[in-house]
């Protein structure tokens, strides 16, 4: 009997040592740095957003977050690094709205976008707006619309490239509205910045970042925001919603992500430091001056946010008839 409580024992010993060598493996290495690959070029707002957060969760953790720029092909290339990474915590993905618009706008990615990653948490919301020449006839977004209804086809909104969120966005805007206007694509925000600025479009959607500074100096008029709220940057300026399309709300997001299969333990690790950072009140405000309203979240509403992006954005791209790639 003494014989068998002691290999009981032995085993109960065995099975705890085990379990605190598990847990121990379910966090990311202290030793080793988390690489952030951004699909997006350096010193944008993507980027910055990210930088940020990661630096305040760096010291928090005592771990060092290294970014690892991937930009182009939608994001597509960064998100697949990620999808085909060891999934220990040491490989983050910045996601964004171009995830979601992914899935509806090629034919084929090399990964799924839902079951490929596990979600950590949203890191903000940044507003997008309407906006015009500051001598534009076009004082308010009820000017813009009711003239859209009056005289069809008429009306030009420029956006940045194909497939971008302003692009769909402004695609959402005419169905929303009930407008029939010419949603034109430029090749970035400067060259929009020009049309607007010499009359060759009536006005453009773009996030509010890159042109806040024009419509601080009155070169741009913002007549609305397309967020749920008024932006914190334009009080003063009406939401979408408030203008003449109840309901509307877009607005480009940022999350982090790593691979599917990673620990529970490890993605819950995450979050919370991520969502530290975020109400750390010197990173509310480093991203409220990139236009940025800092918001984290659960990896569950994290993963429903992009559920029902790739529902929203999938629909837009088939309605405005935009072929897959």
């Amino acid at each position: 009997m003494n014989i068998i409580l002691k290999i009981a024992r032995h085993s109960a010993l065995v099975v705890a040592a085990l379990s605190i060598c598990a847990g121990a493996n379910a966090q990311p290495s202290s030793t080793k740095p988390i690489r952030l690959v951004v699909p997006f070029g350096p010193g944008g707002v993507a980027d910055l957003t990210a930088r940020t957060v990661a630096q305040k969760m760096s010291e928090s953790m005592g771990q060092s977050i290294i970014v690892d720029n991937k930009p182009g092909a939608g994001g597509v290339v960064a998100s697949d690094t990620v999808a085909k990474a060891p999934p220990d915590g040491l490989t983050v993905l910045l996601m964004s709205n171009a995830n979601a618009v992914s899935v509806g706008l090629f034919k084929q990615l090399p990964f799924d976008t839902v079951k490929d990653f596990a979600p950590v948490s949203t890191l903000g919301l940044f507003d997008m707006a309407v906006v015009t020449a500051a001598d534009s006839k076009f004082k308010t977004m009820q000017e813009l619309l009711s003239y859209a209804k009056a005289h069809p086809g008429t009306v030009n909104i420029g956006t940045i490239n194909v497939g971008s969120t302003q692009h769909l966005a402004a695609e959402l805007l005419k169905r929303s509205t009930g407008i029939d206007a010419q949603v034109i694509p430029f090749n970035g925000s400067p060259a929009l910045i020009t049309a607007l600025r010499g009359g060759q479009i009536d006005a453009g959607v773009e996030i509010l970042a890159p042109i806040l500074g024009q419509i601080s100096a009155k070169s741009l008029r913002a007549i609305a925001v397309m967020g749920a709220k008024r932006s914190v940057a334009l009080p003063e300026t009406p939401t979408v919603a408030e203008s003449g399309a109840p309901n509307f709300k877009v607005a480009s997001w940022n999350a982090f992500a790593v691979p599917a299969k990673t620990p529970p333990a490890i993605v819950a690790r995450l979050n919370k430091e991520v969502n530290a950072a975020l109400a750390a009140p010197e990173i509310k405000e480093r991203l409220r001056q990139l236009g940025v309203e800092a918001q984290g979240s659960t990896p569950q509403q994290q993963a429903e946010l992009l559920r029902d992006e790739i529902q929203r954005w999938s629909e837009v791209i088939r309605l405005a008839g935009i072929p897959r790639q």
